[in-house]
């Protein structure tokens, strides 16, 4: 097939990751017959630094007429200091909001060599295998905001046609993995939440009532993660709190540079990045972990371009140079050798090309 993905290798670690997920796409490329045009534009702070705009016009046509867009992380301190005029993070959101990414979507589970790297008892981590759905273009990040000397506001808004969508996205997931939906809000107190809990409610009962609804406050769903992660198939919930306990979720994984996201719209184009952020303290040592990066590549294969076999193969060969131990230093035991960024990557590419 014929496609189009804008890279946006961004800020601090950003361009480390991005490039052993580009080297990905090439591979698969190759090894499957594929033609896929890499197109690299500025974004984030990086942007911010040539143009005065994290998110220039030429990098948003771009990524609007690609068939996917390729995200590494964005920001660090020299763009979020008191006097900064425009923040890498505002491009980010307006991105999201440009391209119709409503529905965010983060897979989580548990590689049988990385158990002892968790926080958690190896034998909590047992099966867990759980897919949170965020939703990425409401609420209190995207809602009217207010500041003066003394106060400030961050406003937070949900309508009936934003909670309807993302629930439908969360539910078809639920029906086509184990038949579990748990909607995540703080309904006791939140207005918000209270119509959040009532659309989910309605729409479930209505059109998926082969699945099982579960409502949790969001305080007892952060307890519960830890508590009985297994538990767990589909999450939903809104912005903020979907952006907090899907960090705490990484460390089921072991490691935040695990994570791999997919942010969907109505339509094909979608947005794939590595949930962890741009790690300036770390950047331009070598030692950044690729494999949220890849594993995000491994999604864009298969929510945008619909090549299955393509993802999975990708998605094998990440696993495997896991079980090898090609792991960078966030993902090691004690008394393990370190692999850089790039050694991570050739292990992936590796075992791709032997697999048949």
């Amino acid at each position: 097939m014929r496609a189009t993905i804008t890279i946006l290798a961004g800020d601090g670690i950003g361009p480390e990751v991005i490039a052993e997920g580009v080297r990905c796409l090439e591979a698969v490329a190759r090894r499957f017959g594929h033609d896929l045009e890499l197109v690299p534009m500025p974004f984030g702070g990086a942007a911010i630094d040539a143009t005065g705009d994290p998110l220039p016009a030429a990098t948003l046509a771009a990524c609007r007429s690609a068939d996917a867009v390729l995200l590494g992380a964005i920001g660090g301190p020299k763009w979020s200091g008191p006097n900064a005029a425009v923040r890498p993070e505002a491009g980010l959101l307006r991105l999201r909001r440009e391209l119709g990414t409503f529905a965010n979507l983060r897979p989580v589970s548990v590689h049988p060599a990385l158990r002892a790297i968790s926080p958690l008892r190896p034998e909590s981590l047992e099966g867990v295998d759980l897919i949170f759905v965020r939703e990425l273009t409401g609420g209190i990040y995207f809602g009217p905001k207010t500041r003066d000397a003394t106060h400030a506001t961050d406003l937070c808004t949900y309508s009936v046609d934003e909670i309807e969508r993302v629930t439908r996205v969360a539910a078809r997931l639920a029906r086509a993995r184990r038949g579990k939906l748990t909607s995540i809000d703080k309904s006791n107190v939140l207005e918000t939440s209270r119509l959040w809990r009532e659309v989910c409610e309605r729409i479930v009962s209505r059109e998926f009532a082969d699945l099982t609804l579960e409502h949790l406050l969001v305080d007892a769903a952060a307890m519960h993660l830890i508590r009985r992660p297994r538990d767990f198939d589909v999450l939903l919930t809104e912005n903020m709190f979907g952006d907090i306990l899907t960090d705490e979720a990484s460390m089921l994984a072991g490691s935040l540079g695990l994570l791999p996201s997919a942010s969907l719209g109505e339509g094909r184009t979608g947005l794939y990045e590595p949930i962890h952020g741009s790690a300036p303290d770390i950047a331009g040592r070598g030692i950044a972990n690729p494999y949220g990066t890849i594993l995000s590549v491994a999604l864009l294969l298969r929510h945008s371009l619909n090549l299955s076999e393509e993802a999975q193969a990708l998605e094998a060969a990440a696993a495997a140079a896991l079980a090898s131990g090609a792991r960078t230093p966030d993902i090691c035991t004690p008394g393990e050798r370190a692999v850089s960024t790039r050694e991570a990557g050739e292990a992936v590419l590796a075992r791709l090309a032997a697999r048949r």
